[in-house]
């Protein structure tokens, strides 16, 4: 019998395995994975739909109030995405898709103005202070780039990773989230960005220039997250590839990819890209939701999507919830002491993520913790990538106990080799 002894806010619900049934059926497990991967996917594009009909009401009525509830549809809208994290790092699919949704950091100039204290300009990339919404004409090198209309092709098939520099993030969630906040200049002290809402009024009240060309980069980017979420959404419904490619291949192959994501995602990324880098720099440009100062949402929700995958339970956006067989009930069945291991370092990681998520909330923000001369705010970020770290450790003994192919998670210099990152 299973039974549940820790639920955890979010959705995720961590299960002790009592007795596992007999012959878990590794196919089912990866048809399971496959639906929860749809249902996660199909949530955020009904959240993003949300969001779609906030930023309308935002440029139908330019006012501090639409735009307030813009910024609010994007944080509610993070939350179904950042759970689907857990199926990066091992589905082709996936990773060769991401980067038109989440990609960053970004180097906001290419899209708007910005600050002085930006610079206007960067050995690296040439189009650092491109500023597409106050230039219908782009000099990319010898490249010339008409961007008299700010179209769907303009921003994904020209602008986005423009030169093949990463940075030059045009379309997704946070160019969505740089177009509403603006840039937040307030380093490690209180604050995110503060767009005026008069950057998208018309006439005489528009503030910065060019708020027509605004409007229409954001209602576009938009309307391409839109695009790509339901893209992908497909995927993993009936009949979709990705879905095809997990579960009609070999079956301890796609066990090894669902490992691979919620190893590489715990460590490599998550603990040491976006967590312990910034930690060890105190650079705020390192967090992952600058612009609005979500970033503590958007760890903890990455925590509640690996638990999701291990335990096979995910709680939609309507409230219901799907629970099926998932790697949980395989590690049960042959080392059932390693799975409530592995089931109590993922509660430890929620919890941590939690406590960093609710000191965000009631203290100070994400940006403030990292920094300088903050030690209990450190404390608090350092016990999440702690705990990330030792749930790790734990699934590369799962790997090698269900005897799959070896698997290399992603790493990161920030832990491997600190004094890298320095050089």
């Amino acid at each position: 019998m299973i039974r549940a002894i820790l639920a955890v806010a979010g959705g995720a619900m961590l299960l002790s395995t009592a007795t596992a049934a007999a012959g878990v059926d590794k196919r089912a497990v990866l048809s399971h994975y496959a639906d929860i991967a749809q249902a996660g996917y199909e949530d955020s594009l009904i959240a993003a739909r949300g969001l779609q009909e906030r930023i309308d009401a935002l440029l139908a009525a330019p006012s501090a109030a639409t735009l307030d509830a813009a910024r609010k549809a994007w944080i509610a809208a993070r939350v179904p995405y950042m759970q689907t994290e857990a199926f990066r790092f091992g589905n082709a699919i996936v990773d060769d898709w991401e980067g038109k949704v989440n990609a960053w950091p970004l180097d906001e100039g290419l899209i708007d103005y910005v600050d002085t204290s930006y610079g206007n300009s960067s050995d690296e990339n040439p189009g650092y202070t491109a500023n597409v919404i106050a230039e219908v004409s782009l000099r990319f090198g010898a490249e010339v780039i008409d961007a008299t209309t700010i179209s769907r092709e303009l921003l994904a098939d020209v602008l986005q990773e423009l030169g093949g520099v990463e940075a030059n993030v045009a379309t997704g969630y946070h160019a969505i989230e740089f177009l509403l906040w603006g840039q937040d200049l307030n380093g490690t002290g209180p604050g995110a960005g503060d767009r005026p809402w008069t950057d998208f009024a018309s006439g005489e009240a528009c503030s910065n220039g060019n708020c027509d060309r605004r409007a229409a980069y954001l209602k576009t980017a938009t309307a391409l997250l839109i695009d790509d979420l339901d893209w992908m959404t497909a995927q993993w419904a009936a009949g979709g590839a990705a879905r095809r490619e997990l579960t009609d291949g070999d079956h301890d192959n796609g066990l090894a990819v669902i490992l691979t994501g919620l190893g590489s995602l715990s460590y490599g990324e998550l603990a040491g890209e976006r967590i312990k880098l910034g930690l060890m720099l105190h650079d705020p440009e390192e967090e992952h939701d600058c612009f609005s100062d979500n970033t503590h949402n958007s760890h903890y929700f990455d925590t509640v999507g690996i638990a999701n995958v291990y335990t096979g339970s995910y709680t939609r956006i309507d409230g219901r919830r799907l629970f099926g067989p998932a790697i949980r009930d395989l590690v049960a069945e042959t080392a059932p002491a390693l799975n409530d291991e592995m089931l109590s370092k993922l509660a430890a990681t929620v919890a941590a993520a939690g406590a960093m998520k609710q000191r965000a909330e009631t203290v100070e923000a994400y940006d403030q913790m990292i920094g300088a001369d903050n030690p209990e705010g450190n404390a608090a970020v350092q016990a999440t990538v702690d705990a990330l770290t030792a749930q790790t450790k734990t699934l590369e003994r799962i790997v090698a106990t269900l005897k799959l192919r070896p698997i290399a998670f992603e790493g990161s210099d920030s832990l491997d080799k600190p004094e890298a990152v320095f050089q």
